[in-house]
C-alpha cells in the first residue's frame, strides 16, 4: 500500500490536476457520444494530462467504458470517483484501477479498501473525520466540498499529508489552492461547458507541453 501511495503522490506534481468525468447512463448506449468522450480524453492525455478519474456507476456498462480507457491510455493515472460501497471498490479492482476517491469519510469502507490493498482517498470536510482518517494512516486526503471545509482545519499542521481540493472548482482555481497548501485540485462539473471540455484546460496543458518540449 505504501508503494501505491508513493506512486500516487509522484503524480501530484507542481502543475498537475485531476480531471473528473461524470458520464451519464446514456453514454453507454450512444456510440457517437462515447467516441466524443474518448476523443476528448485522448486530446488531453496527448497534451500531458496525468490524472483522470471516472465517476463510478452501478451499471454493468461502466466496467467496459472505463476498461476501454485503461487499455487505450495505459500511461494515465486512472481511478474511480464517487465511491459509495464495497461493490464500487470491487468493480474498480476488477479492472485494475490505481485508486478511488469517495465523497465523504466512511471508516468501514476505507478499511475494506485497505484490506484489499486498494488506495482509497476519502472526502473530508470536518476536523473530527480528518483526525480519524490520519489515525488510520491515511496520507492522501481530499477536502470536499471545499466550500464547506471546517475552518479549524489548518493544512500547515499536517506536513506529511497530501491534500486535494475538490467541489465546484475550475482550472482557474488551480494556482490559488496550490498557493495555500493543497497539492492539487479536482475539476469536475466546471471542466465541461456545453458538453465540451473547457478550452482553458487545453490551453494550460498545451502551454506546459510547449515549455517541456
Amino acid at each position: 500500500m505504501q508503494s501505491k501511495k508513493d506512486f500516487f503522490s509522484e503524480k501530484l506534481d507542481l502543475e498537475s490536476f485531476f480531471l473528473l468525468i461524470k458520464p451519464d447512463n446514456n453514454i453507454y448506449y450512444d456510440n457517437i457520444k462515447k467516441r466524443i468522450i474518448y476523443g476528448e480524453i485522448e486530446k488531453v492525455i496527448t497534451l500531458g494530462l496525468k490524472n483522470l478519474e471516472i465517476s463510478w456507476s452501478n451499471n454493468k456498462n461502466w466496467l467496459d467504458f472505463v476498461y476501454t480507457i485503461k487499455l487505450n491510455f495505459p500511461t494515465i493515472n486512472l481511478g474511480s470517483a464517487s465511491i459509495l460501497n464495497k461493490k464500487s471498490i470491487d468493480d474498480s479492482l476488477s479492472i485494475g484501477l490505481k485508486y478511488s476517491m469517495m465523497k465523504s469519510w466512511d471508516k468501514d469502507l476505507f478499511n475494506y479498501a485497505k484490506a484489499k490493498n486498494h488506495l482509497l482517498i476519502p472526502g473530508i470536510k470536518n476536523l473530527k473525520d480528518l483526525e480519524e482518517a490520519i489515525k488510520l494512516n491515511c496520507k492522501i486526503i481530499k477536502i470536499y466540498p471545499i466550500t464547506s471545509k471546517d475552518t479549524s482545519i489548518d493544512l500547515s499542521h499536517y506536513k506529511n499529508i497530501d491534500f486535494i481540493a475538490a467541489g465546484g472548482l475550475s482550472i482557474n482555481d488551480l494556482n490559488y489552492y496550490k498557493s495555500v497548501g493543497y497539492k492539487t485540485i479536482v475539476i469536475g462539473d466546471q471542466a465541461f461547458k456545453n458538453n465540451k471540455l473547457d478550452p482553458s484546460i487545453y490551453g494550460l496543458l498545451k502551454e506546459k507541453s510547449n515549455q517541456n518540449g
